[in-house]
């Protein structure tokens, strides 16, 4: 690791308080804190600002979680963000941020790129091509504009940008999965 987990003797209140907008308080620790969340807690103010727009991608954003997840897991792909893509397939196993509704093939499909359904591949396509331009063209927004209104488009947007950023931080700081968890 680049970065390595912040020492469990410089914890403070202040660390601690920095996780606090995604993390329960029996979590804010160096031993419970995971991976991430740990090499975050050595700038607590970076830590404390990304995480409150973290927690609207994740928790309050108006996108379906199926389409929050297929936009990660492409994202994390794309990247080659290891920390991101287990994090991220086992939320789809889990009943904590909703059912997705992601299956095993799905995550296959995600990766290669080739999902079955019409608005999954349009969805993948749109994450490929603003992750590659830096926009999306206005044939794409339109058809975006047949299964999400335009709030949803817009957390579209950041949740593949927010997600891109944290992939590559992640990446930099040399951050693993956590295979304990």
């Amino acid at each position: 690791m680049r970065l390595p987990p912040l020492p469990a003797d410089q914890w403070n209140d202040r660390t601690r308080g920095a996780l606090a907008a995604l993390l329960p308080r029996w979590r804010r620790n160096p031993e419970h804190a995971g991976p991430a969340m740990s090499v975050l807690a050595r700038h607590p103010d970076l830590a404390e600002a990304y995480l409150g727009f973290g927690v609207y991608l994740l928790f309050r954003s108006t996108l379906p979680p199926r389409v929050r997840e297929i936009t990660i897991l492409r994202i994390a792909h794309r990247h080659q963000c290891a920390y991101e893509w287990a994090h991220h397939v086992a939320i789809t196993d889990s009943t904590g941020l909703g059912d997705a509704g992601i299956t095993a093939a799905d995550i296959d499909g995600i990766r290669r790129g080739e999902l079955t359904g019409d608005f999954d591949r349009l969805l993948l396509g749109a994450v490929d091509e603003l992750d590659e331009k830096s926009q999306l063209s206005d044939s794409t927004w339109e058809s975006l504009a047949e299964y999400l209104d335009e709030r949803q488009r817009m957390d579209l947007v950041f949740t593949i940008g927010g997600y891109a950023m944290i992939a590559k931080a992640f990446n930099t700081f040399g951050i693993q999965p956590d295979h304990e968890r």
